[in-house]
């Protein structure tokens, strides 16, 4: 592993990678997207100084899928009701949930474990004194130790997210011995114009592990 690269260990009871695609029903993609994996190394350390990139998934435990109905809200606060209340310094920005509450089907996945591999770089926000070194020792002191800012999730703030730091001194779980495409598959989110641009890459399954394009690669749909 070179100075910038870490690799962690997640799991949980279930998880919801949620396909963009379902506007009404959660649907999960069949794998942790790189979006959730940097999601979930963001929650144990970040500083505007670093930037993650997933660079490899393993899934460490067969694919399976469970069905269940939950409580959701049919509507969200209004923007221009918080901007009002924000100017008038007053405002009626409740959300009654007995009054807007209704049940949706989603299609999760249970019992899962991932090996995130990635690495971060450094950003223009980085002194002279900031070295990938420091950093890789600083995720890897609080992933030892439990340690996070907020707790991780698995897609879905509901279903958290169990973490170790994976040593490579000890016998590594070996991936699920299966290949498959995924398809088309979130890989993050680009902030650069006035709207977030969500962009894609085909997923691929070689033996139970997602290799990563790199963010820049041609292989990215934006």
């Amino acid at each position: 592993m070179s100075a910038n690269s870490v690799c962690l260990q997640v799991w949980g009871d279930y998880a919801c990678f949620t396909r963009p695609e379902m506007k009404v029903e959660r649907v999960s993609y069949d794998v942790m997207t790189p979006s959730a994996a940097r999601g979930v190394l963001e929650a144990i350390f970040w500083k505007p100084q670093i930037l993650w990139r997933i660079t490899q998934i393993d899934v460490l435990k067969p694919i399976r899928w469970a069905s269940v109905r939950r409580n959701e809200v049919a509507n969200v606060i209004s923007a221009d009701n918080v901007k009002t209340a924000m100017k008038r310094g007053q405002g009626t920005l409740g959300l009654y949930v007995e009054e807007d509450r209704q049940q949706r089907a989603a299609l999760l996945l249970r019992e899962v474990a991932y090996r995130i591999h990635a690495r971060f770089e450094l950003t223009a926000h980085a002194g002279p004194d900031d070295t990938p070194a420091k950093y890789a020792a600083i995720f890897r002191r609080r992933a030892e130790k439990g340690q996070c800012f907020n707790q991780p999730y698995l897609g879905c703030r509901e279903f958290s997210a169990a973490f170790a730091w994976a040593d490579t001194a000890e016998p590594e779980p070996v991936p699920i011995p299966e290949t498959r495409d995924l398809g088309w598959m979130l890989y993050d989110l680009e902030y650069g114009g006035t709207e977030p641009t969500p962009c894609f890459f085909r997923a691929q399954l070689d033996n139970g592990t997602l290799r990563i394009p790199a963010w820049d690669s041609e292989e990215i749909a934006r």
